[in-house]
């Protein structure tokens, strides 16, 4: 593929993802106000990350080579939906609820490319069902204590030291990191391709 990703993120976690698929890249920090008119987690996501990638194609517009990706993940346990924690103590709270049990990860992706000089959006969600084992209050302060939790859907990375509490995944390894890098690619090559 001939093209250029444009990520609306400054995330690490992201931009590491992003280089997987070994084309140029750009990452582009947005802001935007992060509201979702739908309760439904698949379809807040959407929008969301809609939101993300239009508001880096009005400030930087798009060419006919690049594509922008938009992103977002939530956390959903017992149909609560969990985002970043708002301090050490929300944080214990969450991931309190989350040991031994099951939740879900949604990421929402937005593609906005052109074709034909028109502006194409195409958006969708991934899920993966996560597995926590059994987890002590202890292990869980010492894990806030590294600082990792406080900028993280659901308190936890699971790239990182946490990992060693996670008993299980059912889905995209990549989709609970921050981007669903196998169905983004598909979604990639069938753009690129309806254009030969």
């Amino acid at each position: 593929m001939n093209i250029k990703l444009i990520l609306a993120s400054c995330s690490p976690r992201r931009r590491e993802l992003i280089k997987l698929f070994g084309l140029p890249y750009e990452c582009v920090n947005v802001s935007t106000d992060e509201k979702a008119f739908s309760s439904e987690p698949s379809v807040a996501v959407c929008e969301i990350s809609a939101q993300k990638a239009i508001a880096v194609y009005s400030s930087r517009g798009l060419s006919a080579d690049e594509v922008v990706i938009g992103a977002d993940t939530v956390v959903v346990h017992n149909g609560r939906t969990l985002g970043k924690p708002k301090d050490d103590a929300d944080a214990k709270n969450t991931l309190q609820q989350l040991q031994c049990s099951v939740h879900e990860v949604y990421t929402g992706i937005t593609l906005l490319y052109l074709e034909g000089g028109l502006l194409k959006q195409k958006s969708f969600a991934e899920k993966t069902e996560v597995r926590f084992a059994p987890v002590t209050d202890s292990e869980i302060d010492a894990y806030i204590s590294t600082g990792d939790p406080l900028d993280k859907a659901g308190s936890y990375a699971i790239q990182g030291v946490f990992s060693v509490h996670i008993s299980g995944i059912n889905g995209d390894y990549n989709n609970v990191v921050g981007l669903p890098v196998a169905r983004i690619y598909a979604e990639l090559k069938q753009i690129f391709s309806s254009r030969n």
